[in-house]
C-alpha cells in the first residue's frame, strides 16, 4: 500500500517536472541557507578558538588602566615596575612564566627596503606563553637579555618584507635609531580572525629595549601563564589582589589596571559567534516558511486539477484516508526532495565559504540530520490542508467537476 502510494507520487511529480522543481525551490533555498549560515558560523568559532589559542595557553595579561564603559578621560594609569614582576613570581604559585613587556611601532630599515612594525622588548618567558616556536636561528640567550645585547628575533611577515627569499639570520637591521643583529625568525601563526598579521614583529631583549628605544624603565604589560587551564580563576584572582595592594588602590576604589583571561575572551567570541550564528540561520529559516507555502499552493492547484480523478477513485472503493495519504506523500516527497538538494548545495556553499575565508571547515552530522527531518516536516505541516481537501470531496460533485 504505502510503497504503491510512493510510486504513484514519483509517477505525478515526474508528470509535471517544471512545476515540481519550481515548488522545490524555495526548501531548496531555506535548508541550504541554514546549511550554510550554521555550518559558516561554526566555522568561524573555531577560528576565533584556535587564534585565541595561538596567543598562549592559558595567558592572562596585565595591563595599566581600567576597561572604561563609557565617554571619559581620567588621569593616565601608572606603569608597572620589574619589582611587581618579581612579586608576581614570588607570591603566586600557581604561575609557570612571567614575561614583562614594552612595545612601540618602529620603522624596520635592511638595504633598500624598509617596513613599519611593532617592536616589543620581553623576556625568554614571552616565547613559552605565547607558544612561539622558531623556524630558523634560535632566541636570545638570558645572558643576552640581562646584558642588553642588540639581538633581535623577527617574524615571518617582517623576514618577507625586508629579505624576501634572502637568509635574515645573521644580518643586522636598523630598527628605530638603533642597528640589531638578526638571531632567529619565529614560524608563522598568520592572519587572525580579526584581520590582524600575527607574524609582523620584532622581539629584542627587555633591556635593549628600555636602554636603546624607549629610554624608560616602565612596563607596559605583564604576560603571565598558568601552570593548568583550570588554575587560571584562581590565578587571576591573586593578580587582582596583588596589584591592587602593590599600587596602594584603597577599598572602593576602582582598579587602575586590568587583567584580560584569554579563555573568558575566547567564551565571549565564541557566544557572540554563536548568538550570530542563530541569528543568520532564524533569517534563513524563514525562506522555508516560504518554499512551504509554494507547496501548498500548488498542491492546492494539483487537486483542482485532478478532481475528476479523485472521484474516480472514490466511486471504484478508494477510502478517503487513501487519497489524503497519496496528496500527502507528493508533498513530502518533493518537500524532501527539495531538503536533500539544499544540504547538498548548504555544504558546498559552507565549504567554498570557509575556504575563501580561510577557515576551518566544521561538519555537524547533527545539523544535517535535523535538516533532513525539518524539510520533511515542512512538507507534511503545508501539505496537509491540501491533502485532506482531496479526501473529503465527495464522488458526485468530484465527478461532475469541469
Amino acid at each position: 500500500m504505502i510503497w504503491t502510494t510512493i510510486l504513484m507520487a514519483f509517477r505525478e511529480i515526474r508528470r509535471n517536472t517544471m512545476r515540481s522543481i519550481l515548488t522545490a525551490l524555495g526548501v531548496v533555498i531555506g535548508v541550504g541557507a541554514v546549511i550554510a549560515m550554521v555550518h559558516l558560523g561554526q566555522s568561524a568559532t573555531e577560528k576565533v578558538t584556535g587564534d585565541v589559542a595561538k596567543l598562549g595557553n592559558n595567558m592572562l595579561t596585565v595591563m595599566p588602566g581600567a576597561q572604561r564603559r563609557g565617554p571619559g578621560g581620567g588621569d593616565p594609569a601608572p606603569s608597572f615596575k620589574l619589582s611587581d614582576v618579581d612579586a608576581i613570581k614570588k607570591q603566586i604559585p600557581q604561575v609557570s612564566e612571567v614575561a614583562p613587556s614594552s612595545s612601540t611601532s618602529a620603522l624596520l630599515v635592511y638595504g633598500n627596503k624598509n617596513h613599519s612594525a611593532q617592536v616589543q622588548g620581553s623576556t625568554l618567558g614571552l616565547f613559552k606563553i605565547r607558544d612561539l616556536t622558531i623556524e630558523t636561528g634560535r632566541f636570545f640567550t638570558e645572558a643576552e637579555n640581562q646584558g642588553g645585547a642588540p639581538v633581535c628575533v623577527i617574524g615571518h611577515t617582517v623576514q618577507t618584507e625586508l629579505f624576501g627569499g634572502l637568509r635574515s639570520v645573521g644580518e643586522s637591521i636598523r630598527v628605530g635609531k638603533i642597528s640589531c643583529q638578526v638571531i632567529g625568525v619565529i614560524a608563522t601563526k598568520g592572519q587572525s580572525t580579526f584581520g590582524i598579521d600575527q607574524d609582523d614583529f620584532v622581539v629584542m631583549p627587555l633591556l635593549t629595549f628600555q636602554r636603546r628605544i624607549s629610554g624608560s624603565t616602565a612596563i607596559s604589560a605583564i604576560y603571565i601563564s598558568a601552570k593548568t587551564p583550570n588554575s587560571t580563576d584562581r590565578v587571576k584572582s591573586q593578580l587582582l589582589g596583588l596589584m591592587r595592594e602593590r599600587r596602594r588602590i584603597v577599598p572602593g576604589q576602582p582598579d587602575n589596571f586590568t587583567v584580560m583571561d584569554m579563555k573568558e575572551f575566547a567564551t565571549s567570541l565564541s557566544s557572540i559567534t554563536g548568538a550570530l550564528t542563530a541569528l543568520l540561520g532564524g533569517i534563513a529559516a524563514v525562506s522555508l516558511l516560504v518554499g512551504g507555502i509554494g507547496i501548498m499552493n500548488i498542491m492546492l492547484v494539483s487537486v483542482t486539477e485532478r478532481t475528476r480523478e479523485i472521484g474516480i477513485r472514490l466511486a471504484i472503493g478508494a477510502r478517503a484516508h487513501e487519497v489524503l495519504l497519496q496528496f500527502l506523500v507528493e508533498a513530502v516527497l518533493l518537500s524532501t526532495i527539495g531538503g536533500v538538494i539544499g544540504i547538498l548545495l548548504g555544504l558546498a556553499g559552507s565549504w567554498a565559504g570557509a575556504r575563501a575565508l580561510n577557515m576551518p571547515f566544521s561538519l555537524s552530522p547533527s545539523i544535517l540530520t535535523i535538516a533532513f527531518f525539518f524539510s520533511a516536516s515542512v512538507g507534511i505541516a503545508f501539505g496537509f490542508f491540501p491533502a485532506r481537501r482531496a479526501a473529503r470531496l465527495k464522488p458526485i460533485d468530484a465527478l461532475r467537476h469541469e
